[in-house]
């Protein structure tokens, strides 16, 4: 994988897919590999060309770097506008053989599903079948980088890669195994720790809040009531300010699209009630959900809107005067 940050390499026409392609040249030639074999990433500031002349210079340089404990200094080079590094690390055994799993991230605005510009990258050792590492990714991103959100805004430049390269020389995971389960809820894990770190970093943020949703008539109608509410900037803006002002949220679950019944909707801070069966509980527990819940760094709101078994969680951060300031100048 040849990687770059604070240059897209996105609407730059010809030219631009004609250096993405010479970047993958030079990378497979320093490392005596087929161009096939390159993953090309770039992220950063979108319509200026790459200064090509850098990546002739040093690309080549690079494979003597190359250092199988280097992955924090990965996490660190690819930042944007990232407040720290992100890394996560699990480990498994198959066949009594021990195994890792390895991922690095990048991402703090403009993060939105499909991912939107952010960047990750799921490295094992592990031996494992490639349809199960397919369905290990797929329903890891779902479940991870698909449900945060920091700003609603989505990108030119996103990707997530998973590769394996079999070194640790277990017996190869196949489908339908107790080690395909185990490996696939580790590559979930790994993840699920690099797209919450994403929304911690969302540019500007103070706070984490995990928005779950249960009772829906399905978890297609629970994803689409989660989204809604984790993408209002009326509900970011009050989970800044402290304010638990559950009627925004009650707001974005009814124009979601989902199946709802205001009567039946009961929302919680933590685990303190401001709604009961569509009505509020009163001033005294507000007053509670604000100084026990919504001083956190970190906390969840639930919905239950006890119409059937369907549940989601979504991810999102509150939305902040820094914010602002952070996109207002990004290029300077």
């Amino acid at each position: 994988m040849l990687i770059n940050s604070g240059n897209a390499n996105a609407c730059t026409g010809e030219q631009g897919m004609r250096d993405a392609l010479r970047c993958g040249e030079l990378t497979a030639r320093a490392l005596g590999i087929a161009e096939d074999l390159v993953a090309v990433s770039s992220t950063g500031v979108i319509g200026h060309p790459l200064p090509m002349e850098k990546f002739e210079q040093h690309v080549p340089q690079l494979p003597s770097e190359l250092d199988s404990g280097g992955a924090d200094k990965v996490a660190e080079a690819i930042r944007t506008t990232d407040a720290f590094p992100k890394s996560a690390a699990r480990c498994g055994q198959a066949g009594g053989q021990s195994y890792q799993v390895v991922g690095l991230a990048k991402g703090a605005g403009m993060i939105h599903p499909d991912m939107a510009t952010m960047l990750a990258f799921i490295l094992t050792d592990a031996d494992v079948a490639p349809p199960v590492l397919q369905e290990a990714f797929e329903q890891g991103v779902a479940r991870s980088f698909n449900a945060i959100t920091v700003d609603g805004d989505t990108s030119t430049n996103d990707m997530v890669l998973v590769l394996a390269n079999g070194l640790a020389k277990n017996p190869q995971i196949v489908a339908g195994t107790p080690e395909a389960t185990a490996f696939a809820a580790l590559v979930e894990e790994t993840m699920h720790d690099l797209a919450k770190m994403i929304v911690r970093d969302g540019e500007g943020a103070t706070k984490l809040v995990e928005i779950r949703v249960r009772g829906a008539l399905d978890d297609d109608h629970a994803r689409i009531a989660a989204r809604s509410v984790a993408t209002s900037h009326l509900v970011k803006t009050a989970f800044f300010g402290q304010d638990a002002n559950w009627g925004r949220i009650i707001a974005a679950v009814g124009y979601s699209g989902a199946d709802v019944d205001p009567d039946r909707i009961d929302i919680f801070f933590g685990q303190i009630p401001v709604v009961r069966g569509g009505l509020g509980t009163g001033k005294e527990l507000e007053s509670r959900a604000t100084e026990e819940v919504l001083k956190l760094p970190e906390f969840t709101v639930t919905v239950d809107l006890h119409l059937g078994a369907g549940e989601s969680v979504y991810y999102t951060s509150d939305l902040t005067y820094d914010y602002v300031k952070i996109n207002a100048d990004y290029r300077t």
